[in-house]
Formats: structure tokens, C-alpha cells, sequence
């Protein structure tokens, strides 16, 4: 079993990476494997909309994203870290993650999903909302915490003094670890859910 980690942070070693590394000792701990990529620093342009992904099952963009979409689609579950700039998560990472979910055609469902976000002081809710959208849109549970999947922190490693956000990301790594083994036993006994239907495609405007 195992985590994809996304480290949206261009501070390699900031508050958010000391945030993921929490989440990712717990579930080393429970036996769960893990691969933290560091996106912060690359350059990660977004969606042309060109519609390429429909028909070649890639992006017409070859860069990180289209490496990603292989280790995504042999994760068991993925976590997505992000800082908070403007109440909103970094740009880059917006960028990935809106190719990377959208040019992948593999069935995403039941893979588990979470979000870390963290900020000097605001702006983190708004920052997780959207984050978790993208795991919400393509049927892959989202793990819960004790709280909001938040830390702060201004200088690099100041999170770490966070008790209760390190408390937080510990417990997030417990659920994750416990909630992937989950569905593994149930996939074993009863199958994914049905998904058979024909999606329906409704416009607002005809």
C-alpha cells in the first residue's frame, strides 16, 4: 500500500513539508509507503484547454504532471500539501492538480484522499475547501482529522512548535493508514460500488 505525497510548497524544507513529513511517519509507522514530490520550484503551466487528455489519456503539456499521473494511478492514496497565499493554495500546485485530475483517465474511486494546509495565521479553511474538491469531484473518500487539516507557521520549521496542529497531522496519518486498509478489506469482500451508470451531462444553458 501506498501514499503520493504533494508538497505544493516552493520553501523545500518549510512549514508545510515539517506539516507532510508528520503525516508521513505515522503512516511509514503503519505500514503504508510513501513518495513525497516537491512541486513548489517546478514550472507548472495551466490548462489549455486543447483537449488532447480525451483522446490520448495524457496531457499535451509533457511535464512533471504527466510523471505524477503514473504514480498517481498506483497510489493507494494521495495527500496534497499546500501553504496559504491570498486564502488560496499556491498557484503551482493549482495548476497540477487541475491537469493531473483532469488529463488522467484511470478510475480515481476509492482512493483515498487529504489535504494539509498552512498558514502564518488565515486564510487555511478556505485553503483546504478547495483543496478537497478535487478528491470530492472524483469519488475518493477524504480523510478527517480531530480538526481542519491545518498548522502554522511563519519561519521555516516554526510549525513544528504547533502542538495541536502536529497533533492534528498525526492523527490524519492514523486515519488515512486505517481508512486505506479499510477499503482494501471491503474491495476484497464486496467490490468497489457500482459504476455502471451512464454519466448524465446536464448544461444551465441550452
Amino acid at each position: 500500500m501506498k501514499v503520493l505525497i504533494l508538497n505544493g510548497s516552493p520553501r523545500e524544507k518549510g512549514n508545510t513539508f515539517t506539516a507532510l513529513k508528520e503525516v508521513a511517519s505515522v503512516l511509514e509507522e503503519n505500514g503504508i509507503e510513501t513518495e513525497t514530490v516537491s512541486l513548489g520550484r517546478e514550472v507548472i503551466r495551466g490548462c489549455l484547454a486543447c483537449g488532447y487528455c480525451s483522446g490520448h489519456g495524457k496531457c499535451s503539456v509533457n511535464d512533471i504532471v504527466n510523471e505524477l499521473a503514473g504514480k498517481f494511478e498506483a497510489a493507494d492514496g494521495l495527500v496534497v500539501g499546500s501553504p496559504v497565499y491570498y486564502a488560496s493554495a499556491n498557484a503551482t500546485l493549482v495548476a497540477c492538480l487541475d491537469r493531473l485530475f483532469y488529463s488522467t483517465r484511470f478510475d480515481k474511486t476509492m482512493k483515498v484522499g487529504a489535504s494539509v494546509v498552512v498558514a502564518r495565521r488565515g486564510g487555511c479553511s478556505a485553503t483546504f475547501d478547495e483543496l478537497n474538491k478535487y478528491f470530492t469531484v472524483s469519488g475518493m473518500p477524504v480523510v478527517s482529522s480531530q480538526y481542519w487539516n491545518s498548522a502554522h507557521g511563519g519561519a521555516p520549521g516554526e510549525a513544528a512548535r504547533d502542538e495541536e496542529g502536529m497533533q492534528t497531522m498525526r492523527t490524519l496519518g492514523r486515519n488515512m493508514a486505517f481508512l486505506i486498509k479499510s477499503i482494501a478489506l471491503g474491495r476484497e469482500q464486496y467490490g468497489l460500488p457500482r459504476s455502471d451508470e451512464k454519466p448524465a451531462r446536464t448544461n444551465f444553458i441550452r
